[in-house]
């Protein structure tokens, strides 16, 4: 023994018939290799690796069910200038510089952009939509905090509807509003402001219940889905996102009900 293996042998002729027992015949006389599973089986429509983000309201929460339909019975009120609804929403924008001096576009090849960039800080973006008049402003600062967001109320109150007898608010549940007013302001005229405003939060873990946030998505969207390098050229994006020189913009139309269990 010299511990090595036999040969293969030689080549054998195909059985057919033995064949014929494990391929199917094509339309052209070759063969099929088996499927890979049973021959009945349907496509699998289970894609595992898409994952969908979403907003999962807290089940049996009386305090969620009782700020939404405060909310949805809020936008069904008919329209009246004189009690304007508008929604706040804030959100932080990241601001990135070019390292690099970018490849302008040309007939056949699209611009072109080094993956390195440089942060620049952070700013904020204050949204205030009212939905159903068809206005929108958004401020850009340089921070977020409460004596911020008491000077972007007060411009609202005094500046954009000065004639209205009471604002009705959506915004996120902000339980320093009215002292952020205080802290800002002498109490005198924080009293003023805090008079001419009509407060609904939205519930907690459902700010996607404020159109405002609908409205800063669609800004983003189409504003800011690129490297912007400082807070000029924010606030440059943002005049150019404005609907018109007067502000103005279509208004939202639609219709909103509230669905119990026997109506489903």
């Amino acid at each position: 023994m010299n511990g090595l293996q036999p040969g293969a042998g030689r080549q054998s002729p195909l059985d057919i018939k033995v064949a014929g027992r494990f391929f199917r015949r094509t339309g052209i006389g070759g063969f099929h290799l088996l499927p890979n599973g049973s021959p009945h089986a349907k496509k699998n429509e289970i894609k595992p690796w898409l994952k969908r983000q979403w907003c999962i309201p807290p089940q049996a929460n009386a305090a969620f069910v009782c700020a939404m339909e405060d909310i949805l019975a809020l936008y069904k009120r008919p329209y009246d200038p004189d009690f304007p609804v508008i929604c706040m929403d804030e959100t932080s924008k990241q601001l990135t510089k070019e390292v690099r001096r970018r490849i302008k576009a040309r007939p056949g090849r699209t611009e072109r952009f080094d993956y390195e960039y440089e942060r620049n800080g952070v700013c904020n973006l204050f949204m205030f939509y009212e939905p159903f008049g068809g206005w929108r402003h958004v401020s850009v600062t340089d921070r977020r905090t409460k004596v911020d967001w008491a000077h972007q109320i007060r411009a609202l109150v005094f500046d954009h509807f000065p004639d209205a007898r009471k604002i009705i608010l959506v915004m996120d549940n902000y339980t320093h509003a009215g002292a952020s007013l205080y802290e800002a302001f002498p109490p005198e005229e924080a009293r003023q402001i805090y008079e001419h405003l009509e407060i609904h939060p939205t519930p907690k873990h459902g700010s996607w219940l404020n159109i405002a946030e609908i409205e800063l998505r669609v800004l983003i969207g189409q504003c800011f889905n690129r490297r912007i390098p400082d807070v000029n050229a924010l606030a440059h994006e943002v005049d150019i996102g404005k609907p018109s020189v007067t502000g103005r913009q279509p208004r939202l139309t639609g219709s909103l009900q509230l669905r119990t269990p026997e109506s489903n």
